[in-house]
């Protein structure tokens, strides 16, 4: 049983791994008064496109502010089909709530992270 996920119109969003591709952050962004910055973590997402995760982004942008979170920036690696998204929310309960509401689908994993200098 393949436990890969299938992408049809809209994808997810990402942050990277070591041979990923970087693609763009929304233009819009918004402030999260309260919150947290975390990563969360796509596997196994089958169709994965740059048209596709845009789409999706986007998505999460249009949905995001009603939930005081800002998803700030995504990466891809298309061949494993992995995403990571970086997001400021007050919880990873309403960061997962977003992608939910915004497109369905939800990363397999969330975690809290701090910007290293």
């Amino acid at each position: 049983m393949s436990t890969r996920k299938k992408i049809t119109q809209v994808p997810l969003l990402i942050v990277v791994a070591a041979a990923a591709t970087v693609v763009g952050c929304s233009e819009v962004e918004s402030e999260v008064l309260t919150g947290h910055q975390y990563m969360d973590i796509h596997r196994g997402v089958d169709g994965l496109t740059a048209e596709a995760i845009a789409g999706a982004h986007a998505k999460d942008v249009e949905v995001q502010k009603q939930y005081d979170v800002n998803y700030k920036k995504y990466w891809y690696d298309k061949e494993s089909g992995t995403v990571f998204c970086l997001v400021d929310a007050p919880s990873k309960e309403l960061a997962a709530r977003v992608h939910k509401e915004a497109h369905g689908l939800v990363a397999d994993e969330i975690i809290e992270v701090s910007e290293g200098h």
